[in-house]
């Protein structure tokens, strides 16, 4: 493997499944470059798409020679890379597992926060609070089989712990009163921000505003809408 490669990660205006990898990499304090897909391509997404891996985003571009598609593929990428990734096979699976049943969580949460509006955005958030519970509780029995440890993996973090906690800081995001019940869950979401560089990435990335109403991010000091497409 290259040692410190040049790393591009590819997405749009969205506050989704772009996040666990640069969290991570914060954390790690790996360096990388954000890219919107006109930015990168060179054109508007739509004439993009047809030659990109799976004809969606993100993918992380490395050296420029390589391309590595689907979130958890990058995870588990930068997992490797930063010695974030379990050391025995068993512990490697169990994670994995962890980060499967995070990446589930993706839809509809992920899209009704960055693109629902008025009745759509209320009728879709009732709609998933069940399967979100659902979801917390199975997280929060996990952790408490070790509650010494603040990751799902003992005391350092690995990759799974970056999804659960986009996609649970996400469901707290739509329902605030969703972890009143997951102490241990409140702790690996302090754990995570705790990182070293994490808070200061969460401080500084766009933020998102006017959710269910007209959703944007704050990108340079100007909101602009959330979505696919290039805005000046």
């Amino acid at each position: 493997m290259t040692i410190n490669p040049r790393l591009k990660l590819i997405y749009f205006k969205m506050r989704a499944l772009a996040e666990p990898p640069q969290i991570l990499m914060h954390a790690a304090g790996i360096k990388y470059e954000y890219l919107m897909a006109w930015e990168y391509f060179g054109k508007p997404w739509n004439e993009a798409k047809k030659n990109v891996v799976f004809k969606q985003l993100p993918i992380l571009v490395i050296n420029e020679t390589d391309t590595i598609a689907q979130s958890g593929s990058i995870l588990r990428y930068l997992a490797e890379l930063s010695g974030m990734m379990p050391k025995d096979l068993v512990s490697i699976h169990k994670a994995d597992a962890i980060l499967e049943a995070a990446q589930e969580m993706f839809a509809p949460l992920n899209p009704t926060i960055n693109f629902s509006i008025g009745a759509d955005y209320e009728a879709n958030s009732i709609k998933m609070l069940p399967g979100l519970e659902s979801k917390v509780n199975d997280f929060e029995r996990l952790l408490a089989l070790e509650p010494d440890t603040p990751f799902f993996m003992g005391n350092t973090p690995s990759h799974c712990d970056f999804s659960v906690y986009h996609h649970v800081s996400m469901a707290q995001f739509m329902h605030p009163n969703i972890l009143n019940n997951a102490l241990h869950l409140k702790q690996l979401l302090i754990a995570v921000e705790s990182l070293p560089s994490v808070q200061e990435y969460l401080n500084q990335r766009p933020n998102l505003i006017d959710v269910g109403r007209e959703p944007k991010l704050v990108i340079n000091g100007r909101p602009v809408p959330t979505g696919v497409l290039h805005t000046d």
